[in-house]
């Protein structure tokens, strides 16, 4: 199988040694993706809905770049700093992926590797054979 790195060109990515997503063959890996613009500026302040529209919106380009779609969406992976706001994610949740009613885990953590953020979102999606 060919694998696939799929990079966003943030400075992160190389500094940490990953890629925003993966794929091998089929599969495709989307890291955990937060509310960070290229500049490394919080998109979204204290609004957990906002933060998480972004990160979506990111997550579906990495999506797009790796020959998937949403619908190939298989499983998501929602961590949260204050699982009171579980509402306001999972509307932003339900807004992409409504229809695809992928397998989904929502956890609160007590922190994420940034200052002010709210919510990281990992994906995994299998695109048809």
């Amino acid at each position: 199988m060919r694998r696939q790195n799929i990079s966003s060109g943030t400075r992160w990515e190389e500094k940490v040694g990953y890629s925003r997503a993966v794929r091998l063959g089929n599969l495709v890996y989307i890291s955990g993706t937060v509310a960070v613009d290229e500049t490394g500026a919080v998109v979204g302040g204290d609004d957990p809905y906002a933060q998480t529209a972004f990160a979506l919106k990111k997550i579906l380009d990495a999506l797009i770049r790796s020959g998937a779609s949403v619908t190939d969406v298989v499983r998501t992976r929602i961590y949260v700093t204050d699982i009171d706001q579980w509402e306001a994610v999972g509307r932003a949740h339900a807004e992409v992926f409504g229809q695809v009613k992928p397998a989904s885990t929502m956890v609160e953590v007590s922190r994420l590797a940034g200052s002010g953020l709210l919510v990281e979102i990992e994906v995994d999606a299998v695109i048809p054979a």
